[in-house]
Order: structure tokens, then sequence, then C-alpha cells
């Protein structure tokens, strides 16, 4: 049996089963470059600081680094009696170096240990989040610029409201991602704190350098109080937060490309390469990849509340219940990424069916408020002209008439001051354009948002054919 790190202490062996049920290294061995990363600054700091010798210090990162040439040919046996990748990737450099490779825990536990590796791990996994965030948006803009007159209804309640763009549609969720692009940034840095020098909970002896360790990890931050920096797992909930919150904006797009998609609506297409068929129905072409990704928004949402019930109850300083921390974070990044980045790839190649869009927007009633808004331009109080609007729609109901298909004086028996320009308020092409104030639909405003969102992106659409 493989000798502990802390077998010293103990007489005995720790049972098969025990070391099977606390072992970690099946899911935190994903962290042996961070592990490698973070062991190799130590050393160099403990070389510098006069704790063992300049030639011991490059030894160690000289066998670190043949470690790491093994792990990523996949010459490496991990063995399961380690119970870490720490111990792993330690027990490996002492074989390598002997005396020497027992040097490199000197002035650090694995508790500070195992919070930099994580910490190394989400900076990194956090700014590729950002990138395949910036992809997605990419995607929805250059849909938006393909389609820039398509009109469709609006929705509230899942009732056709009032004519927009589908442009200003898309755009809606450009604001979601673009506000998930800032929660990321802004959380990184929270993350790139280095913790090591807390030692297992209040320090060492030896006269360490943390900011040598930090700085060519890329941190610029150090940790504050060596109980905290043990313990802290704040980061993670933050970003698992963030996490679900971009799954949710997700989702709600997922939501509508399935609703889009079906026979009642069929406002898009979903590209063969994101759908499947069935294994009954051969005319069926299902929504699979936006269904999964709405069925995964809760998964990690779930994954942020086992964080939150692991953490509610544990006191200063470490303890093992921490170790759970990193099978819900590793889920939480390998799902919000694929999501995002499959969400950016059936957007390229959306198909939108405008024709379909411009018949829905029959039989809504959609420019009702634009002739109330109209009634108010004639001085008539807008409540009151909101009921005179409101009676004239049962009417044209009973009549099984659009607002537009009355006549006048079928109109002005709820109007009495409507005149023939209430024709020119109930088109749909005016209702859209006259929607100018900021941040609406009209096309200029649009063409705005569009610039804005490019210019934040870092494109130029318009230099290039799309």
């Amino acid at each position: 049996m493989a000798q502990k790190p802390w077998g010293g202490r103990f007489e005995g062996d720790t049972d098969k089963s025990v070391e099977d049920f606390t072992t970690s290294l099946s899911f935190d061995r994903r962290l042996y470059r961070q592990d490698i990363a973070g062991s190799i600054a130590h050393a160099r700091m403990l070389a510098k600081q006069g704790i063992i010798t300049p030639a011991e210090g490059e030894q160690i990162a000289a066998g670190l680094a043949e470690i790491y040439r093994e792990i990523e040919s996949g010459e490496f046996e991990f063995d399961p009696a380690q119970e870490d990748i720490h111990m792993a990737i330690e027990s490996r450099l002492t074989n390598r170096l002997g005396e020497v490779g027992k040097k490199v825990h000197t002035a650090r536990s694995r508790n500070d240990q195992v919070a930099l590796d994580v910490r190394l791990y989400l900076a990194e996994e956090a700014e590729g989040l950002i990138a395949d965030l910036r992809g997605l948006r990419l995607a929805g803009v250059r849909l938006a610029h393909l389609h820039p007159g398509v009109i469709l209804p609006g929705y509230t309640h899942l009732q056709r409201a009032q004519p927009i763009l589908f442009a200003h549609h898309l755009l809606a969720y450009d604001e979601m991602w673009r506000r998930d692009q800032a929660r990321l940034g802004e959380s990184l840095q929270r993350i790139k704190v280095s913790p090591l020098g807390a030692a297992a909970l209040a320090g060492t002896t030896f006269p360490i350098d943390p900011q040598a360790v930090a700085a060519p990890l890329g941190f610029p931050q150090t940790f504050r109080n060596s109980l905290d920096a043990v313990s802290d797992r704040d980061f993670i909930l933050e970003f698992a937060a963030h996490a679900s919150i971009i799954m949710v904006h997700l989702s709600r797009l997922a939501e509508e490309l399935i609703l889009w998609s079906s026979s009642e609506f069929g406002f898009v297409g979903l590209p063969d390469a994101y759908a499947t068929g069935s294994s009954i129905m051969p005319q069926k072409k299902n929504p699979d990849v936006p269904e999964l990704i709405r069925g995964k928004t809760g998964r990690v949402a779930g994954h942020l509340m086992g964080l939150l019930m692991t953490l509610k109850g544990l006191p200063l300083a470490y303890n093992r219940d921490l170790q759970e921390d990193k099978e819900h974070l590793f889920d939480t990044v390998d799902t919000v990424r694929a999501s995002v980045q499959l969400m950016g790839g059936l957007l390229e190649s959306l198909e939108v069916r405008p024709e379909r869009m411009a018949a829905a927007l029959h039989g809504g009633f959609l420019t009702a408020t634009d002739m109330a808004d109209y009634l108010v331009t004639k001085g008539v109080p807008f409540r009151t002209a909101h009921e005179q609007v409101g009676n004239t729609v049962r009417y044209a109901e009973s009549q099984v008439k659009e607002l537009w298909e009355l006549s006048l004086p079928e109109i002005q028996q709820f109007a009495p001051l409507a005149d023939n320009e209430v024709f020119d308020w109930l088109k749909i092409d005016n209702s859209v354009n006259r929607r100018t104030s900021p941040g609406g639909t009209a096309p200029a405003r649009v063409a705005e948002a569009l610039e804005r969102a490019e210019a934040e992106i870092g494109l130029n659409l318009h230099e290039q054919k799309i």
C-alpha cells in the first residue's frame, strides 16, 4: 500500500473502503497543469528566499516539467492509492529526485495548494467562457444583420402584443450576454488571488514571499488572512451563480427556438446538424440541442445549490467537505461552455422564415396600442383612448376583421375623434418605424444598437461579407 503523506502519525493502514470513499484523484486529476505550475512557482520562491538551495529549486522545477510531459503523453500512471492529484504528482517527484523531491512541500499545505490550483483552473475557464460568449454574441449580431427589416410579433404572456424587428429581438439576448461577460470579467479580480503561503490555516514559520509565487502565475493579488485563504470558496459560488444566469439566458432562447421551429409557429428552421430524428416517426425533426440546453440549466442551477449547501455549515478553516466543490465546479464549467458554444453554432446556421413571421402579424390586433396613441394626439386622454380602442377591438373580433379592415364610420362608433389618419397608424410597418424612443424597435434605433454591439465585440460587419 502506498505511503501516505501523513503516515507518520498512524500505525495501521487505511481501510480500502475508506480510501475509495475519500479519494478525489478520479476527478481532480484534471488539475495537473495548475498543480505543476503552482509547485514550480513555489519551489522557485523557496530557492529565492534561501529556504532551499537554488540547485534544489531548479531540480524540482525540472522534475515537475518532466512529470507534466509524462501526463500529457499518457505515460504517467495514476495510482488509485494516492488520495489526490497533489500527492500523485509529489509521489512521482520523490521517486524521481529522492530527498530533494520531498522538499517541494516545505512551507505549504495541501489546503492552500488545492485552493491555488482551483483558482488557476477557474481563472482560465472564466476567461475561456468570456471568449465563448463573444462568439455567441457575434453569431447573434451576424444573424441580426442578415435580416434587418424582418418583422415578427413581439409577445407578452406568450400572446401577440406589438410588432417588432427580428433584429431587435435578437439584440435583447445580446444585452443579456453582454452582462454575462461583464459579470465574469468582474469576478476575475476575486478569482486571481493567490492563497499560497497560508499553509494549513495559520501561515508558516518560513520567510516566504507569497507575491513571488503569485506574479509568475498571473495573479495580481495575494491573500490577506490565512484562515480565509484556505477556506474561501466564494469565488466558486460566484462563478456558479454567473453560470446559472448564463444558462437561464440560453434556456429562454432555447425555449423560443423550440416554439419557433414547431409547425404551429414555423418562424425558423433548425439546421440538420443541430437536430435529431425519431426512431419511429420518419417525418420528425426534433430540437434536441435547444431542449438539452434547457434541461441542463436545471443541472447547473442544481450545482449552485449543492455548493451552497456544502458550505453553509462549515466552521473555519479547512474541512474535507470542501473536496465536494470540484465535481460541482467541473461539471458546471463543462456544461455552460458547451452550451454557449453550441448555441452560437446553431445561430450561425439558423434558417429564418420571414414569410411565416409576416403571416403571424395578422390576427392579434398588434397595432391597437398605436391606435390609442393616435387618439391621444387628437386630445383624447389615454385611459379614454384605451377604452375606445378596446371597444373597437371587440367589435372587430365580432366582424372577423383586422382593425385596418374596418371602415372609418365603424371606427367612429367607438372613437368619434378618429379620421382617415388612423389607418396610417394601423399599418404594421409604421408601427415599428414610429417606435424611435431610446432602446426601441424602430430601424434607426436597432441600427444604432447593432453598431454598438459590433464595437463591443470588436467587429465591423459592414466591412465584411455576412
